[in-house]
């Protein structure tokens, strides 16, 4: 399968890029069917043999999501723009955590209620523990320990 894509030249640091029609498996420096123009980063300029691209796109060649875009915004193909890139691992990581913590604020309100009311008779049964071994006047060690640790 044909595919239209970009093919980095350019210096180190300042790419510029050839865009390209090649064999969809073979890598994008490799030998080019045919050289269809050429993109500049920095100045957003596009040069590119609009009638070739139209040929190449009749005959059932598909564009990469960026080549696609750049069309698009020259007015070379007419359609909706497509994702053209995918968010970093870091990204997801950090949208997992965001994502569970909406779905647990998004609990029914019976639900919140009755874990609310758990909390809520352990603590009540806690404090009535540390009243009974007040009035007893005898605490356990371990006790005191786990007390001093939470100071």
């Amino acid at each position: 399968m044909l595919t239209i894509r970009l093919s980095r030249a350019g210096k180190r640091n300042k790419p510029m890029y050839r865009v390209v029609i090649s064999e969809k498996s073979k890598t994008p420096k490799s030998k080019a069917l045919e050289i269809l123009g050429h993109y500049n980063p920095y100045t957003k300029d596009l040069q590119i043999k609009e009638d070739r691209v139209k040929y190449w796109i009749e005959k059932g060649a598909q564009s990469s999501p960026r080549v696609h875009n750049l069309l698009i915004d020259n007015k070379i193909v007419e359609g909706e723009k497509v994702k053209a890139s995918k968010a970093g691992k870091k990204k997801e990581e950090e949208a997992k955590p965001q994502e569970e913590t909406k779905k647990s604020e998004e609990k029914p309100e019976e639900e919140k209620t009755e874990t609310e009311s758990e909390d809520k008779s352990e603590e009540v049964a806690e404090s009535q523990n540390k009243e009974e071994e007040k009035e007893s006047g005898e605490e356990k060690p371990q006790e005191k320990e786990i007390e001093n640790k939470e100071k």
